[in-house]
């Protein structure tokens, strides 16, 4: 089973450049909502203010001609039935102004001003001052503040896409650099990024981060290569040393021991070759059932091994390498299957091992299969670089291999060859 991928940064490739656009189009919204409200609430107040100032001078003129004259000008009317019932009588001789909201045909709103013209009985002389014209013009107003805000909106949001396109890019570069790495390219890099913002510091940190894993995943890795390496020679030696030793149960216990330490070198030896991609495999056209058969046959292990000879057929692959992984699934499933049955099933291109034990532990179906990391260390032989190399020769084959817990119990190992 492959390492559980990490969560993936872009779910939606285009889903930060809309979030911004949108994000900006909102807020241009409001900025416009705000502007306007407050440019047609300040006019509105500007125009009245405009038209009260207006009705008190046209009032204090027509006055003065009434007084006067005794006639009526400027369109000055006494006691009009159209006046505002707050000015009908107003109580002393000082001039007094009402706003009139009411809109017929042609005239309103509008501003009134009114005064005595003499003592508490006299008529009341009022002017009435049309501000139909102001409120026409207010209209025109909010109409192209609308338009200029539509027009600017529209010109703003492509902009905003465009710079949120430009910013997802670079983002988008790091998360992919990201997902090679966790995907084991230790090599991939973000590479200078333009800006000096915080992108280019996040690419730079994911950089310097691949470095420092790099170093010691090579350095872990050469390790164990030298390691093994080295000890291919005093093993060889010491299996020539036990065949000097005289027959019996001491000869034997260090035979089986020399064994078991000839066995872990070759097998860091197979694991550093992996690690450093020096490993290529031979493809050949082989019988799957065939190669299956003969794999769990070299383990010398009781397995039951079902073929589905309608729907297998001929694979191209390298059979050694099949061989190793299916070997080392069968082994793993004896070592681990707590004695139970283990059955090897072929169908099509796919081949699945399983046992009735306890199961995969919960650690190894989240992070896949460590290195020298057993279910039972206490009790189970082996050294817990089984799973690790048949993951790894199914990576190299370009199969993918799945760890999982049967429905009714036990472990299940799925291979799946390429088509």
């Amino acid at each position: 089973m492959r390492p559980r991928s990490p969560h993936r940064l872009w779910p939606a490739r285009a889903s930060l450049r809309w979030k911004i656009a949108g994000l900006a189009a909102v807020t241009a919204c409001l900025v416009v909502a705000v502007v306007g409200v407050s440019v047609h609430l300040w006019t509105a107040d500007d125009i009245r203010d405009r038209g009260e100032a207006r009705a008190v001078n046209t009032l204090y003129s027509a006055m003065d001609v009434y007084r006067r004259t005794g006639t009526l000008a400027d369109g000055a009317a006494l006691d009009p039935a159209e006046l505002p019932a707050v000015l009908r009588a107003p109580a002393d001789g000082k001039r007094h102004t009402a706003y009139d909201g009411r809109v017929e045909g042609n005239v309103g709103p509008s501003f009134w001003a009114a005064q005595r013209t003499g003592g508490p009985e006299s008529l009341v002389l009022a002017v009435q001052v049309n501000m139909s014209s102001e409120l026409h013009t207010l209209r025109r107003l909010d109409a192209a503040m609308t338009l200029a805000s539509l027009l600017a909106l529209a010109a703003a949001t492509p902009l905003t896409i465009y710079g949120a396109g430009l910013l997802a890019r670079r983002l988008r570069r790091v998360s992919q650099t990201a997902g090679r790495i966790s995907a084991g390219d230790l090599d991939a890099r973000t590479g200078p990024t333009k800006g000096h913002d915080e992108v280019a510091d996040i690419a730079a940190t994911v950089d310097l981060m691949a470095d420092s894993l790099g170093r010691r995943l090579r350095t872990e890795r050469q390790f164990t290569a030298d390691v093994a390496h080295e000890l291919r020679t005093p093993v060889g030696g010491l299996l020539a040393a036990v065949d000097l030793l005289p027959p019996g149960d001491t000869e034997d216990l260090i035979r089986a021991r020399v064994r078991d330490l000839r066995g872990l070198v070759e097998d860091l030896l197979e694991i550093s070759r992996l690690d450093a991609g020096a490993e290529r495999p031979v493809r050949a056209h082989v019988p799957l059932g065939a190669v299956v058969r003969e794999a769990v046959a070299r383990t010398g292990l009781d397995t039951a091994v079902t073929v589905n000879e309608s729907k297998t057929s001929t694979v191209e692959t390298d059979p050694r390498r099949l061989e190793r992984i299916i070997s080392n699934l069968v082994v793993n499933a004896h070592r681990h299957g707590a004695g139970t049955p283990v059955e090897v099933t072929v169908e099509g291109r796919t081949v699945a091992v399983r046992d009735h034990g306890p199961g995969f532990p919960p650690d190894l179906l989240l992070h896949g299969p460590r290195r020298f990391h057993r279910a039972t260390p206490q009790r189970a032989p082996g050294h817990g670089l089984g799973l690790t190399i048949a993951q790894g020769q199914a990576n190299l084959l370009g199969a993918d291999l799945h760890l999982t817990n049967a429905p009714t119990g036990g472990a299940l190992a799925t291979l799946h060859l390429p088509t």
